[in-house]
């Protein structure tokens, strides 16, 4: 069931989205080659819960980390851990969300270590340009497939490709709520958007097909031909004109 959230519970959101925000800030300050990416999620942990908040990710049907953290061709959902260095020329997604008095905020980014080769560093940057292209369109009457086909358009001129088997989604009071977000789409078509929905819009951009597979672990989506992959996601509220992003 989509939910219209109240002017209250908009500005819990808000906070909680700040500490995101906040989090991924000290990250991109942070984050260099030679660390894990067990002490990224260190961090994130530590962050989070000097807040007053909790990591929403940690324990969430079974997930064992307060962050994703995915290198190079994994998408989303990289496990972090103590064997898994970070290293110059990767390009490293973090995934943060946090719960603050019951309500979700959740965004990422992705860092380029050091130097990164042009089609990496175009790549992150087309991902994350393609979700303020894709906000372009959003405000009340405004309909799923404007925002999905906005972005897909955008990614497809830079020869990338829109992952299909993931996409973003509502968020409140749990961190997966309705409506399903996708990244892809056809303009007019789609649920029509209120104001006071919030949802979370993440594009996943692969540099080569749109195919994934998931690891052994279950958790871990990769390019199925290896390239690289990169991730940009913020909090957004719909507003009457537009749309407020809570983690920026």
């Amino acid at each position: 069931m989509v939910t219209v959230k109240s002017a209250q519970e908009i500005e819990l959101m808000r906070q909680a989205n700040m500490i995101v925000r906040d989090t991924l800030d000290l990250v991109g300050k942070t984050i260099k080659a030679g660390m894990t990416t067990a002490q990224v999620d260190k961090l994130v942990y530590d962050y989070i819960t000097s807040c007053g908040a909790r990591p929403s990710f940690l324990g969430y049907e079974g997930y064992p980390a307060s962050a994703c953290v995915s290198i190079n061709e994994e998408v989303v959902h990289g496990i972090p851990s103590p064997k898994r260095f970070i290293k110059e020329g990767d390009i490293v997604s973090v995934d943060v969300g946090s719960i603050y008095k019951g309500y979700n905020g959740d965004a990422a980014r992705t860092f380029m270590i050091g130097e990164v080769d042009a089609e990496k560093k175009k790549l992150v940057e087309v991902t994350k340009q393609s979700f303020f292209e894709g906000i372009k369109v959003l405000k009340e009457g405004a309909r799923l497939g404007d925002l999905g086909w906005a972005i897909q358009s955008y990614v497809e001129s830079h020869g990338f490709s829109v992952v299909r088997a993931l996409v973003g989604h509502g968020i409140g009071t749990d961190m997966h709520e309705d409506p399903s977000v996708p990244n892809y789409g056809t303009a007019g078509r789609g649920m029509r958007l209120k104001a006071g929905m919030t949802i979370a819009i993440e594009p996943m951009v692969n540099a080569g097909t749109f195919d994934v597979k998931v690891l052994a672990d279950d958790w871990t989506v990769v390019t199925r031909d290896g390239r690289p992959s990169a991730h940009y996601e913020n909090t957004v509220v719909i507003t009457k004109d537009g749309c407020e992003i809570l983690s920026l």
